[in-house]
């Protein structure tokens, strides 16, 4: 392997989406990975993008990227529906491979891709980027070191502004059925923070509702149905004894941003910001017995993204890529990967089957 890793995303269109906005910046800041080859479905964005970012080789079929020699790893930044292709003809390239969350359009599609992963022993990591953010990371550290001591309740909420318009290029997102909704992306990223850094589910009550039933396309001005979740409220029983709930909203104006707090015998942590975890900086407070809620200062260790990686979006981003150049390197990276999709991907299912049965749902172990 080069000095640096060489990756070829695949899905990296210079003008909209998550490739401009975080993975190609964090990519072109990166000290482990270079951007070697680009891929659009046109062979003229292909360029373009290769221009502006610096790329060796523009390609618009993957497949061709997929053979060429100089190509290390891939990263799959598409819309939900088409993951599940060109990772899995990624992995049976022998890549290793970065496929945003999430990680399939189905529970059994991210099943799949993790099994043929681990049948080639390619590595991955999967688009959560959340658990890159130095202050949840150190929030985590702090809840395991026994600062809060006994963890007795969580919550978290998310609450964000846009489902009354979109222009016609998003309103793909309506159909339930294609894997990219509140449910998936924005309650997916919510709780996967708060797994994260309290452990995992081990039941769950859960509303999950659709409250907008038409957007309105802003270029085209035609009303178009919905089926997509755009509200999801639960609460559950964590594996380690406590109790959380959970609201994650699209809601038409003056989104609250994002809050997580956890409430232990010992203590109080939250982490709170008016965006969300995977994009911004988090404000950390903590206070132990009959104290005061303070700021506590996220120590240096927590970041990894080389200093050269702007702020925002590519920053949690190019942590992560950090992580999985070390996993590739060595195999040791600390990082959400596909067998975190999966887990994920599962809890999402139960908080579906509660809301459409009316009732506390068990959460699968990892691994089962």
């Amino acid at each position: 392997m080069a000095e640096k890793i060489r990756l070829g995303i695949i899905g990296a269109n210079s003008h909209f989406g998550w490739a401009p906005d975080a993975h190609l910046p964090a990519v072109v800041a990166s000290a482990e990975f270079e951007l070697t080859a680009v891929c659009t479905t046109r062979a003229e964005s292909a360029q373009e993008t290769a221009r502006l970012y610096g790329a060796r080789l523009a390609f618009h079929d993957y497949h061709d990227m997929l053979k060429h020699p100089d190509i290390d790893a891939v990263a799959v930044v598409l819309r939900v529906p088409s993951h599940f292709e060109p990772t899995r003809d990624a992995i049976n390239a022998g890549k290793a491979v970065f496929t945003e969350w999430p990680l399939g359009r189905t529970t059994d599609e991210a099943v799949e891709m993790e099994q043929l992963a681990n049948a080639k022993g390619v590595p991955t990591a999967v688009g959560l980027q959340s658990r890159m953010n130095p202050a949840l990371l150190f929030m985590r550290d702090l809840v395991s070191d026994g600062y809060l001591g006994e963890v007795e309740s969580c919550h978290i909420s998310l609450i964000r502004e846009g489902v009354l318009e979109r222009p016609a290029r998003r309103t793909w997102q309506r159909d339930v059925t294609l894997g990219a909704n509140t449910l998936t992306i924005a309650t997916g990223h919510a709780i996967d923070s708060l797994v994260f850094v309290a452990g995992g589910f081990a039941s769950v009550s859960a509303v999950v509702t659709t409250q907008i039933t038409q957007w309105l396309e802003s270029d085209t001005k035609q009303l178009v149905d919905v089926t997509s979740p755009d509200n999801i409220l639960l609460s559950g029983r964590l594996a380690g004894g406590g109790v959380a709930s959970a609201h994650v909203g699209s809601i038409p104006w003056a989104g609250r941003g994002y809050r997580l707090e956890i409430y232990g015998r010992e203590g109080t942590l939250s982490v709170v910001t008016s965006d969300s975890p995977q994009r911004d900086v988090l404000r950390l407070m903590g206070a132990q017995r009959n104290n005061a809620l303070a700021e506590l200062e996220v120590p240096a260790r927590y970041v990894y993204a080389s200093e050269a990686t702007p702020a925002g979006s590519p920053f949690c981003v190019g942590q992560l890529y950090t992580q999985f150049a070390e996993s590739i390197r060595s195999g040791k990276g600390d990082h959400p990967d596909f067998g975190t999709a999966v887990g994920l991907h599962r809890l999402l299912d139960a908080i579906r089957t509660s809301s459409e049965t009316g009732r506390e749902v068990e959460v699968p172990a990892l691994g089962e």
